[in-house]
């Protein structure tokens, strides 16, 4: 997905509903890039000397790259796999090292369920920073959310706020279960199938995946299959099959064109696997 961000309007009902959004985003900092970029508002723009202190919740998940945070609490490193929550009236900075630049993925909210959810322990820290690592459930989330706000269709801040409860859960479930997990090879797993998440819309060399984890192909097919109940290859598919699903119930664009964004170099291939898979061809989903 292409860098982005949005700063959204909300009406009555969505603050009714107990959770608004008002600002989603993407953007990969590139080294030496300037931070923050200085095309977003005044109110969210901030300059390292002065920091900033914002009047809702944001969740900044890094995927890539490094840098730093520094609130009035302490100053934390921030690496790839760290989710930062910024509360509403907290002065806060950040930004990545000159030289490694970062990616970001964030979401800003308000109102009074989300007020209520971060009353949890695990939420209400002091501490800004969770270390969750790479995971395909979370980054899942910021991709259904940006889906929705890019369209900005009636109703589309009542679902993001369902998306957005069970990101903030599957937090919550993940610090408290972080003592029983953690294994390195859970870690590879968990690795494997963020980088295949975020790349629904290609084709992956597995064996030079099982590489960049330090598994040898072999092993790492065998143990994927045991994580997930099926091989690397039938996983990555399913999710672009998935993906193809939404593009196709979710916009207009041409089913050439949902299958080039998938990975599918040919409209036929791509029709034919996704009946054989999905039990009916792309063309009477749109239909339908």
């Amino acid at each position: 997905m292409e860098d982005f961000f949005k700063y959204l309007t909300t009406n009555p009902e969505d603050k009714e509903w107990g959770i608004s959004f008002n600002v989603v985003g993407m953007a990969t900092v590139k080294p030496g890039a300037v931070y923050p970029s200085p095309e977003h508002p005044t109110g969210y723009y901030f300059n390292w000397e002065t920091g900033r202190i914002l009047s809702e919740y944001q969740i900044n998940y890094i995927t890539e790259g490094r840098g730093i945070l520094e609130t009035k609490a302490g100053k934390y490193d921030i690496k790839a796999g760290t989710i930062m929550l910024i509360k509403p009236g907290m002065w806060h900075r950040y930004k990545p090292e000159i030289n490694a630049g970062w990616t970001e993925h964030y979401i800003g909210i308000e109102g009074d369920i989300v007020d209520r959810l971060f009353k949890n322990l695990i939420l209400s820290s002091k501490t800004p920073v969770i270390q969750c690592g790479l995971k395909e459930s979370f980054i899942d989330c910021y991709y259904k959310i940006y889906e929705l706000a890019q369209k900005e269709r009636p109703g589309f801040q009542l679902i993001s706020s369902g998306i957005a409860i069970r990101l903030l859960g599957s937090l919550v479930s993940h610090v408290k279960n972080r003592h029983f997990k953690g294994t390195t090879l859970e870690i590879a797993m968990e690795d494997a199938k963020f980088i295949m998440r975020e790349n629904v819309d290609r084709e992956l060399d597995f064996k030079e995946l099982a590489s960049s984890l330090n598994l040898g192909y072999s092993y790492f097919r065998k143990m994927f299959k045991k994580h997930t109940g099926v091989s690397p290859g039938q996983y990555h598919l399913h999710l672009r099959l998935m993906r193809a699903k939404e593009l196709l119930l979710a916009t207009d664009m041409p089913i050439k064109q949902v299958a080039y964004e998938t990975g599918f170099e040919s409209i036929h291939y791509f029709s034919r696997l996704y009946k054989n898979k999905m039990g009916i061809p792309p063309s009477e989903v749109r239909d339908k």
